[in-house]
């Protein structure tokens, strides 16, 4: 493959390779469309710690309220991949455009949203339109730049992608507590216009194919729609609503297995499929998305548990939260030029094994964690994800992405993308599961230690009802109320920490997996300067 790499012939229209240094021009063009793709990758969590402000201001129930983060993730899910054919049709110039000008409208009319019906389908929208950005920016990156500006490059991206849904709470929390939640979306506006003028502008990396459109798989789009849309709807709601005992939940699961045997059908028998798997075929691209995935699970999965643990358990305010998150966020961003530097020097197996044992480091010392941890308890678990995160981020885009051959660059960003999405769907899945269901063991266990035997719990109780003794005859029942929530909050803590050290366990597994994966091929002579 990388011998095959090397003497690719150039698909038709794409500029000639040009030696470094690359001009200024197509660098800073580059950088506008990574700032379009900080923006996507933001908007995914930037309303997860403010979904209770959202709630009051558009009078949605907690079932409801919950579809301002979903549907934008399924159809961001649905988007990613297509976007591959989208911008060999168009261009990388029009689908950028397109892209970022859509995602622009679509924040301001989730700003002037008056319920949660028209909220839920203008984020669907921002999702879809706006899912484009961030595969086209991966692409870019390893189609106009020479594979020796890439431990410069790989960094920035890789910042950018995991940088962005982590300090999304925290961006969140400040906006909504410094404004109101109406500036979660307008503060996407300005910065929106400056990316889709300076695309428009500057951009000239390829010409548009519109033949393509010719041979376009529109049941192959359905097909596609049907399992990513599903799948990212059982994987969502599943663990909240008893998994198939849902009728919904049953329904798109079904939906979903048909909708997979018809993708992967047309994937290998259409003249020209959706999604070209064949990417799948080189190993480099396979490993760098199966790592992909579980990093998903700890990107998405972390910056989801925290947040929870500090409001059920710590009753934090969605400023607080932000606040706390931000640790991991700073960190990334002092990592980084570590990351670039270490990229031109070290195996990027070594990397991966750094990057993962600090992963592993962060999760096992939150193992200990209790109903009194804050900030400072979580500081240094922070440290060591934001070094994980940035540590593992460079070296697993440079083995997915390096080596393959320029004409299949567009096709397998979107399919790289994808893998992380999902596993940070798979991830939440499984985390709500295992929640859910140790919360429930740990429940009766505490309750079986909790009776009118123990003199501990007697003891509790009777010092309870002194307090609340100016309630009167009432004393009695809410100091049985305290004593139940009490329960439950350390029931509750004790599946955080069992969730936490499964997590270890994964982390620790793929350290131990990397002495089995082959030293990755160098970077075939111009593979990037195309």
């Amino acid at each position: 493959m990388a011998a095959s790499a090397a003497i690719q012939p150039k698909p038709q229209g794409m500029p000639a390779a040009k030696p470094a240094p690359i001009d200024r021009r197509r660098t800073f063009a580059f950088f506008c469309m990574v700032f379009g793709m900080f923006m996507a990758i933001l908007d995914i969590q930037i309303v997860s710690a403010s979904l209770a402000e959202i709630q009051a201001g558009l009078s949605a129930s907690s079932e409801e309220i919950s579809w301002v983060q979903t549907s934008y993730l399924i159809a961001e899910v649905i988007m990613i991949p297509l976007s591959g054919t989208l911008s060999r049709v168009l261009s990388t110039r029009w689908m950028f455009v397109i892209a970022s000008g859509g995602f622009t409208f679509m924040s301001f009319m989730c700003a002037t949203a008056t319920n949660i019906e028209q909220m839920i389908v203008y984020r669907a929208l921002q999702g879809f339109i706006g899912g484009g950005m961030i595969p086209t920016v991966f692409a870019s990156a390893f189609t106009i730049f020479p594979p020796e500006k890439r431990p410069v490059i790989s960094p920035i991206i890789g910042l950018v992608a995991t940088l962005a849904p982590t300090i999304g709470p925290t961006l969140g929390g400040y906006l909504t507590d410094l404004f109101s939640w109406h500036w979660l979306f307008l503060v996407n506006i300005v910065p929106g216009i400056f990316v889709t003028v300076s695309t428009y502008l500057l951009v000239d990396f390829d010409e548009p194919d519109f033949s393509l459109f010719k041979s376009f798989d529109w049941a192959g789009l359905s097909f596609m729609a049907a399992f990513l849309g599903s799948l990212e709807y059982v994987l969502e709601e599943g663990p909240n609503n008893e998994w198939f005992q849902d009728e919904a939940v049953l329904i798109l699961a079904i939906v979903c297995a048909v909708g997979a045997i018809g993708f992967f059908y047309r994937a290998f028998t259409a003249k020209q499929p959706i999604v070209d798997l064949r990417a799948f075929a080189d190993r480099n691209f396979l490993a760098g998305s199966a790592f992909s995935f579980v990093m998903g699970i700890g990107l998405y999965g972390l910056t989801y548990l925290y947040p929870v643990y500090l409001a059920r358990v710590r009753g934090y305010s969605s400023l607080q939260i932000g606040e706390t998150m931000f640790v991991t966020g700073a960190t990334m961003f002092l990592m980084a030029p570590v990351a670039g530097m270490l990229s031109r020097k070290m195996d990027p197996r070594l990397m991966m094994a750094i990057g993962f044992g600090a992963f592993a480091f962060g999760t096992w010392q939150i193992t200990g964690l209790t109903k009194d941890w804050d900030f400072w308890e979580l500081f240094v678990p922070q440290i060591f994800r934001g070094v994980g995160l940035m540590i593992c981020m460079v070296p697993i885009n440079n083995i997915a992405l390096g080596t393959l051959p320029p004409d299949r660059i567009k096709n397998a960003s979107g399919l790289y993308n994808l893998t992380r999405n999902l596993g940070g769907a798979v991830g939440l899945a499984v985390i709500n599961t295992l929640l859910n269901n140790r919360l429930d063991l740990h429940l009766q266990r505490l309750r079986e230690s909790v009776t009118w035997d123990s003199s501990t719990a007697m003891e509790t109780l009777n010092a309870l009802t002194m307090r609340f003794q100016e309630l009167g005859t009432d004393a009695n029942a809410a100091a049985l109320k305290t004593m139940a929530n009490m329960v439950r909050r350390e029931a509750l803590v004790m599946s955080f920490a069992d969730v936490f050290l499964l997590l270890t366990v994964l982390f620790l597994g793929l350290v131990c997996a990397l002495p089995f994966i082959e030293k990755p091929r160098a970077a075939p002579a111009g593979g990037g300067g195309h």
